[in-house]
Parts: structure tokens; C-alpha cells; sequence
């Protein structure tokens, strides 16, 4: 119960194709579960063939290695690893053709999508989870263009990451676009800088496409101008992401504020509470988060890690006085048993599924399914105080939160 949870594969060269289109990067797929009753395919689908699946001759069909020989009448095959089995109905892949690969775009069951729009950045954090690349890859757009429509209706939630998306231009208010008019029930969170925005025709062209749920996710990482342009490595990029901020609620946008929480800034954290409570009493939501150490957070890891435990009395400062503003304010990436019972309640189990995992000593906790659990993407530091809690331990801290 306790052990760790094995992360998820969603990229794969060990794929064997045949019969797929050439003169192409790579085709995007829409897979529906093959069964016992033909199926039929639209262009942009594939068959996932399990034993006793009806298939097509001129059908493309994916299938596990183990399952192979099933697929042998299909006109197109798709033969990916078994650590692929998790794939279902609706969910929605990119199969590479001149490399032959597989890289999961969706997963219909899951509450933790996201797209990367582009791996280029005007900011080199020094915690960045997704190291920056200078290279053109419009292609990622493009295949993108091909996936929003193929995503269910029915999700709730899609998030649009990078790199920098802002980067993009007209690329970018288009794929909003898109969202907007093939998922209008679906919510769209939206990570970026918020630079662009200083530009009030760039925001004004993002709030005239009118997407009914869109939520720009924002980083200030200080109240300090040179805090924060030396934690994203930017001269002036303070400046630009807060006017980029008041930009965007001029035009009634819905923004959050996002804080990753580290030695070069937890001991501001109350400051910087005040200065968003004060200045950008406005925005939707706060988000304090904790560190994932992978990317350049590996790097420099000496720099930036802290026991949460040891930046505890700032964080419970900064919510209490968020709160006091009437902010809506979340903590994510934490385990509870690192932090106040008192701010209990606004943390949220924040981390994508795929990489979301629990230690041994985990085993046994009594607010284990209320707990946000680890990165499986980063293991090279953690607290020296996670430990089991206990049930009695547990009504004693909800106890004094009704004090």
C-alpha cells in the first residue's frame, strides 16, 4: 500500500510499424478498443486490438508486442511495449514515421492532461522542470492542430505547458481558438511567463477569442525585481510579467499566481504574500507549490533545496495572510506530513498521475489519499521528516483548525 508507484511510460522507440503513410513526421491517432463487433475507423483513428478483436483488413491496428500476430491481417500495424497496456479508448497518439516511436498526446481516464506547445523559453529558471531548447519545432503545433479535435468533449480539464507558449504568436491564439470551439465545456489552464502580455494588443487578441474557461498560470517568484529575474534568469522580466498581468485583467482574463518554493526565496514568502495582496488583489487563484527536482533543478540542486519543514513558518505566514485578503489559495507538490495541520485543507493533490508516487514509509498514514505523495521524476532529495500519520495525530489537527 505504501511502496512506490511504478511512473508511467508515454513515449516509446520501441515500436515496430508497417504499412503507415511515408512522406510525413508522423500521424495523430484517435485509438477505440477493439471487441468481439467490427469497428469502424475514421481516417484519424486506429484499432486497439486485444485478443478476440474483430479487425479490418484495411484497418490500422495498434497492438501490444505479446499480441502481435493479431494484428498480421491489418493493412497498417502499429506493434508498441507492454508498457503501453494502459492505453484505451479515446485516448490519442502520435506515432512517428521516419524515427519510428509512439508518444501518448492523451489519456482519455486521466485527470492530468497537458500539451507542450513548444520547448523554446525567453527564461532559463534555475528550477526549470523543462530545460529550454532554441530549436524550431512547429512541428509540435502542428501536430497538435490534429489532436484537440480527437479529445473527448467529456474532459474536464486540458492543460497547455512549455517552454514559453506566448512564443508562438498567432499559433498560440489559434490553438485557443481551437479549444475553444471543439472543447467549449472543457476548462484550459495555461502556463506561462505572462511577458507577452505586455504587449496589450497580443492581450487583448488572447481575451477576444472569448474561451468560456481559460486560466493563465503565472509565476512571481519574489517581491523583489532581482529575486525574481535571477531566479528566471531574465533582466526586466519582472517588470514585463506584471504588467502583462494587469494587462490581461483589463480585459477580464482569469489569472493565477504561481510560486515554486525554494532556499532562494522561501524566506520572502511572507513578503511576497503582501505584495500580491496588495497590488494583485484581483487575480483567481494563488498556487504555492513545491519543488520537483528534475531538469535544471538537478543542476542546481545545492542552490535551491530546502526541507519544507524547515520554510514551514513562512509558508503558513503567507497563506494565513492570503486568506486574510480573501485569496483563493492552494499548496501543491507537499506532503501533509511536512507541513501545518492548520493549512491541511488547501493543499491539493497536485501532481500529474503519471509521475505521481508514495514512499514505503508512507504505508499505513491515515491521510495517505488526501496527500499529494512525491515526483516520481525526482528522488534526490527529500524531507527528513516524512513519516506515517497517525489517526489520533489526524483528529488533533483537525481539532485545531476549528480553534
Amino acid at each position: 500500500m505504501g511502496g512506490a508507484i511504478a511512473m508511467l511510460m508515454l513515449n516509446s522507440r520501441n515500436v515496430v510499424l508497417s504499412g503507415l503513410p511515408t512522406g510525413r513526421r508522423s500521424v495523430v491517432l484517435r485509438l477505440r478498443q477493439g471487441g468481439p463487433e467490427p469497428v469502424t475507423l475514421r481516417p484519424d483513428e486506429a484499432l486497439f486490438a486485444r485478443p478476440g478483436a474483430v479487425i479490418g483488413p484495411s484497418q490500422t491496428v495498434l497492438a501490444l508486442e505479446r499480441d502481435a500476430s493479431i494484428a498480421a491481417c491489418a493493412a497498417s500495424q502499429i506493434i508498441v511495449p507492454y508498457e503501453l497496456d494502459y492505453l484505451g479508448d479515446g485516448d490519442v497518439v502520435a506515432v512517428e514515421l521516419e524515427r519510428p516511436a509512439v508518444r501518448v498526446l492523451y489519456r482519455r481516464k486521466s485527470q492530468h492532461n497537458s500539451f507542450l506547445l513548444t520547448e523554446r523559453c525567453n527564461h532559463y529558471c534555475l528550477m526549470c522542470s523543462q530545460p529550454p531548447k532554441d530549436v524550431n519545432d512547429d512541428w509540435i503545433v502542428d501536430e497538435l492542430f490534429q489532436a484537440i479535435p480527437l479529445v473527448s468533449p467529456e474532459t474536464r480539464s486540458l492543460g497547455f505547458t512549455g517552454g514559453e507558449p506566448t512564443l508562438l504568436g498567432d499559433r498560440f491564439l489559434r490553438l485557443v481558438r481551437d479549444m475553444r470551439e471543439h472543447l467549449p465545456a472543457t476548462a484550459l489552464h495555461i502556463l506561462s511567463n505572462g511577458r507577452r502580455f505586455v504587449d496589450p494588443g497580443f492581450a487583448h487578441a488572447y481575451a477576444a477569442i472569448g474561451h468560456p474557461d481559460a486560466m493563465l498560470g503565472i509565476p512571481i517568484y519574489s517581491a523583489s525585481s532581482q529575486t525574481h529575474d535571477y531566479i528566471v534568469q531574465a533582466d526586466g522580466a519582472f517588470d514585463e510579467t506584471i504588467r502583462g498581468i494587469l494587462n490581461l485583467k483589463t480585459y477580464g482574463q482569469q489569472v493565477e499566481i504561481r510560486v515554486v518554493i525554494h532556499r532562494q526565496n522561501y524566506a520572502h514568502l511572507p513578503r511576497l504574500a503582501e505584495f500580491i495582496a496588495r497590488n494583485l488583489t484581483f487575480v483567481d487563484h494563488v498556487a504555492l507549490m513545491g519543488l520537483e527536482m528534475t531538469g535544471f533543478a538537478k543542476a542546481n540542486i545545492d542552490t535551491l533545496w530546502i526541507d519544507p519543514v524547515d520554510y514551514g513558518q513562512e509558508l503558513y505566514e503567507a497563506v494565513a495572510l492570503l486568506e486574510d485578503f480573501g485569496l483563493p489559495t492552494s499548496i501543491f507538490n507537499h506532503q501533509l506530513c511536512t507541513i501545518d495541520h492548520r493549512i491541511w485543507p488547501l493543499a491539493v493533490k497536485s501532481i500529474s498521475d503519471w509521475k505521481n508516487e508514495y514512499r514505503p514509509e508512507c504505508g499505513g498514514c491515515s491521510v495517505r489519499e488526501q496527500c499529494g505523495g512525491f515526483f516520481a521524476t525526482g528522488r534526490l532529495r527529500q524531507s527528513q521528516h516524512i513519516r506515517p500519520v497517525a489517526e489520533l495525530e489526524e483528529r488533533s489537527g483537525a481539532l485545531s483548525q476549528e480553534t
